[in-house]
């Protein structure tokens, strides 16, 4: 059984998936970008930036779905230039506490959705 996630205070989806999906205890959190979901814009001003609207936007699904960044057992980076690397992971690591911080991979792509450089997906458990 399956429950589909959805807040406003993040970017709606722009193609045939969910935010999130809950299935049991576990929360499978699709890739997001930079979109501010006030403006519909996107946060491409500089790395920081936009690793932290991404950082908030996976937030705002944890918070629909009744968790936080503790309950992240599993996150996937996918970026456009591994120059970016030190830039991305620090703000990224500032969401986690050190000690329980989630597996995690980080691959550089060819291209993102919208021509962003940083994309980020999580699962989460209860």
């Amino acid at each position: 059984m399956k429950k589909i996630i959805f807040t406003e205070k993040a970017p709606a989806p722009i193609g045939p998936y969910n935010q999130a999906v809950l299935s049991g205890n576990t929360l499978y959190a699709s890739g997001q970008i930079a979109i501010n979901p006030e403006s519909g814009e996107l946060v491409t001003d500089n790395i920081n930036d936009e690793t932290t609207q991404v950082m908030k936007n996976i937030a705002a699904i944890l918070e629909a779905a009744n968790m936080t960044f503790e309950n992240v057992v599993k996150s996937t980076i996918f970026i456009m230039d591994m120059n970016n690397f030190g830039a991305i992971n620090a703000v990224y690591g500032s969401y986690f506490n050190e000690k329980t911080a989630p597996a995690r991979e980080t691959v550089q792509v060819a291209c993102l959705p919208k021509n962003v450089n940083v994309e980020i997906s999580i699962i989460a458990v209860q």
